[in-house]
């Protein structure tokens, strides 16, 4: 489900006379449908830089990363958006959304981008918003008002609203207590049995062993990190 073959990335920095640092190199990574995946290694070397390359965020100097059929270094914007909305799900640490949108809008709007009717839709959303522990006065107003831990939560739950057949996870229990880190495991192993194909970084070992299936060091993709 999701391949990369041989891709690798620099950064130029232009305004330290254009040099240009090599952050990762040849990587190599095939994760199979119903397989969860952490990506591990020190910090700087290249975790999060890799998983915004499979989202498309960054740009590879070289290689292929497939989801599915599609080749995302070179695929064009309108077949990113597609398959973002359609196949790739992201839960990134920090909760991007337009002002004023109520939450309960912004968990159900992944479903409606896809055409499920908006009575479903919502009730989906109100099904993770119980979940993972949102207060139902909570669910009118727009979650850039929330505490950190609650907008980390409706994050979870917006993304994890459409069966996507592919998730990359940036830090999924970072910061929760316990009732919640157990209720995003448990959406993780549910994703894994109906057959995801996941990414993650998880610095909470405990979680990362529960739920992943290997591990891949990102160092040894790492130039002067490498052994």
């Amino acid at each position: 489900m999701i391949q990369l073959t041989d891709v690798s990335k620099t950064f130029t920095l232009h305004n330290q006379g254009s040099a240009v640092i090599e952050v990762l190199r040849d990587v190599d990574l095939t994760v199979a449908p119903g397989e969860c995946v952490a990506l591990t290694g020190a910090s700087g070397a290249g975790k999060s830089t890799l998983m915004r390359m499979i989202y498309g965020n960054y740009l590879a100097q070289a290689g292929q990363i497939r989801i599915g059929d599609l080749d995302i270094v070179q695929a064009e914007p309108r077949e990113i958006i597609r398959l973002r909305r359609e196949v790739l799900g992201y839960v990134s640490q920090f909760l991007r959304v337009v002002p004023r949108v109520p939450t309960l809008d912004v968990v159900a709007e992944p479903l409606r981008a896809v055409g499920t009717p908006a009575e479903a839709a919502e009730a989906r959303a109100r099904t993770l918003l119980q979940q993972l522990n949102i207060p139902h006065r909570l669910w009118s107003l727009s979650p850039t008002t929330f505490s950190g831990g609650e907008q980390q939560r409706v994050n979870i739950a917006r993304g994890f609203a459409h069966t996507y057949p592919a998730l990359l996870l940036d830090e999924p229990t970072a910061s929760l207590d316990a009732a919640n880190r157990e209720v995003v495991l448990g959406l993780i192993e549910t994703a894994k049995a109906r057959g995801a194909a996941i990414i993650g970084i998880f610095h909470d070992e405990a979680a990362r062993a529960r739920v992943c299936d290997r591990e891949i060091d990102v160092t040894r993709f790492t130039p002067g990190l490498a052994a």
